[in-house]
């Protein structure tokens, strides 16, 4: 049984990890960057392929690379319906309270209970694609 195949952009090694077991342990297929560069890098890697993302979920600030911001506008170049979930422990971004008006799917605060995370991402994935 497979749930999907998700993205997951986060600077924090031990974040990638959490969520990669967290979602591995709920049927997700998961692939991981530690920043936008990388990210982007595996998107392109399946556009075409019989294996989409089916949701990114990117951290908003990544220390020395390229963050959620840039990196969610160039997605969206790619695929202007891809499903992003912008995972954040900053509350007062603009983006965060705003996410709706930059075609951003949900928000994920941190720290996030692991049910929140699957949670948050069942129903990204069962929305329709704009």
């Amino acid at each position: 049984m497979n749930n999907g195949k998700i993205l997951v952009m986060d600077d924090k090694e031990d974040l990638r990890y959490i969520f990669t077991k967290v979602l591995n342990r709920n049927h997700y297929e998961v692939e991981v960057a530690e920043d936008g560069n990388e990210a982007i890098t595996l998107f392109k890697g399946t556009i075409g392929s019989n294996k989409p993302f089916d949701a990114v979920i990117m951290d908003l600030k990544v220390a020395g690379g390229m963050g959620g911001e840039e990196a969610i506008e160039k997605l969206f170049q790619i695929d202007c319906g891809t499903k992003i979930i912008l995972s954040s422990g900053s509350i007062d971004e603009q983006v965060m309270k705003n996410f709706r008006k930059y075609s951003i799917s949900d928000v994920l605060r941190k720290p996030f209970k692991n049910n929140d995370l699957v949670k948050v991402l069942r129903k990204v994935i069962s929305e329709e694609k704009r």
